[in-house]
């Protein structure tokens, strides 16, 4: 891999000590970063350049998969890593950003490779690559690259405005845009799981298929992101992104020679195919209330909890029923869902299939056919189908499944980050499909700041409203 500098905007922040730090320090252990490499944390807080260091490795014992018995390699890899506090909103800091990078390119021998990390807040996001453009930063004789976290936009307009501002310093196969949702080995793995294996492969269709499930549940309320989650809600904070795209992952239908480019315009060509939702049927928001056993209340409703305004409608639980318009897709509802303080923490896909033989009305009653794919905490995969009990001579269910529990997987932004360092951009979302997923939520925003949609209220550690199990009976179906 190229040499590089590696430039961390947010260098003090939750998300740098929880993952980044962390990511990148296990890539140093895999040997999959450069040989050569500066990693440049900036940020509004003075240090010292011991005292940052030591931040670091203090995230790396907490939140790092490798062992804490490596301190050497953790002093090790922390000699590359420096700091310079800065005021992001004052031009003149780029100048000395610029001129600290240079220094350190120079003293390691780095030819101008830069990536540049937005770890902060998007409202930050414009005058960042405003001044990386103005001050000279986004000038090099190699490569660049810039990362950028959700929230891309808070609406389409304001996404189309971000959009906009940071193509003026980049082009759009130099942004990278960032959903850890896509980094889950398991979401990769999904492309591959149907393209390398013709029995699903031949299975994957319209005529098979009688509908698929998308759950992402959380058992935790929203603690203390409700400043954020006030703007946001479930709607913004998982739909628009992490929903959609799992949608989208789990139609694909590729074949194993098809490129990277291909993969890209693939999920372009099914955002496109998702036909706009009728928001008066197809669509339950709700939002979580205490739990109450008798006199004694166990957790805060949304509405007690600390920051959130006391008459707020904001959705903390979003189930949809949305539909595929492809000659492959056509007819078959992708059913999603995702909230928090949910009866249990996971993200899966259940695909249910058709009893395509209809014989009687008991073997209609029998389970169906599913494919579960487990995505988290769990990861694995399982086959559920229906055997003959040869003691009793029933038809009962049996389960074929594989788990990766046991084995030491990478986490999502290391998967990530070493992509983004190569300059592989397959599991990072492009402008199109960010717009495209604007354009179809965009409806639901408004029908949710109109109050047009029923907020539904349920209580905490269920599987959320009743009215989302209303969404899939209409339909014959039911939740897995």
């Amino acid at each position: 891999m190229d040499s590089m500098s590696f430039t961390l905007f947010g260098a003090t922040g939750d998300l740098a000590k929880r993952k980044i730090y962390p990511a990148l320090f296990n890539l140093y252990m895999d040997k999959k970063l450069p040989t050569i490499f500066s990693i440049i944390g900036v940020g509004k807080e003075k240090m010292s350049e011991k005292e940052f260091q030591s931040m670091v490795i203090e995230s790396l014992y907490e939140f790092s998969r490798h062992s804490t018995n490596d301190k050497a390699l953790k002093l090790e890899f922390v000699q590359s890593i420096s700091y310079i506090s800065l005021d992001l909103t004052n031009k003149s800091s780029y100048s000395l950003l610029l001129q600290y990078v240079k220094q350190k390119e120079l003293e390691k021998g780095i030819n101008e490779n830069r990536i540049f990390y937005l770890s902060v807040p998007p409202a930050f996001f414009e005058v960042i690559t405003t001044n990386i453009k103005n001050s000279g930063l986004g000038h090099t004789k190699g490569w660049k690259r810039v990362i950028i976290e959700k929230p891309f936009g808070h609406d389409l307009a304001s996404a189309t405005h971000l959009n906009n501002m940071v193509k003026q310093a980049f082009f759009e196969d130099e942004i990278f845009r960032m959903d850890h949702y896509l980094g889950k080995p398991m979401v990769q793995n999904l492309e591959t799981l149907i393209s390398a294996n013709p029995v699903l492969q031949s299975i994957w269709n319209n005529k098979l298929i009688a509908n698929v499930q998308i759950t992402a549940s959380e058992t935790v309320g929203v603690g203390g992101r409700a400043a954020y989650y006030e703007q946001a809600g479930a709607i913004r904070d998982m739909v628009q992104n992490h929903m959609l795209q799992l949608v989208l992952m789990s139609a694909l239908r590729m074949s194993e020679k098809d490129s990277v480019v291909s993969l890209r315009n693939e999920k372009i060509k099914l955002m496109e195919a998702i036909q706009r939702i009728h928001t008066e049927k197809d669509i339950i928001r709700g939002q979580y209330r205490h739990l109450k056993t008798g006199d004694t209340t166990y957790t805060n409703g949304y509405l007690e909890e600390p920051g959130v305004n006391p008459s707020s409608t904001t959705d903390t639980f979003v189930a949809a029923r949305l539909f595929i318009n492809t000659p492959s897709w056509k007819g078959v509802p992708f059913f999603i869902r995702t909230g928090k303080r949910l009866a249990r923490k996971e993200t899966k896909i259940v695909v249910e299939f058709k009893n395509i033989r209809n014989e009687t009305k008991a073997v209609e009653e029998r389970r169906p056919n599913l494919l579960v794919i487990t995505i988290q905490p769990d990861e694995g995969v399982s086959l559920h189908l229906n055997s003959k009990n040869p003691l009793t001579g029933e038809i009962e269910p049996i389960d074929v499944h594989f788990s990766s529990s046991n084995r030491e997987i990478p986490e999502a932004y290391e998967y990530l980050l070493a992509d983004a360092i190569k300059g592989n951009a397959d599991f990072f979302t492009h402008w199109d499909e960010v717009e495209l997923a604007w354009k179809w939520i965009q409806p639901v925003l408004e029908a949710f700041d109109n109050n047009q949609i029923p907020l539904h209220l349920y209580e905490s550690g269920t599987n959320g409203p009743e009215a989302s199990d209303q969404l899939l009976k209409k339909d014959g179906f039911h939740w897995w």
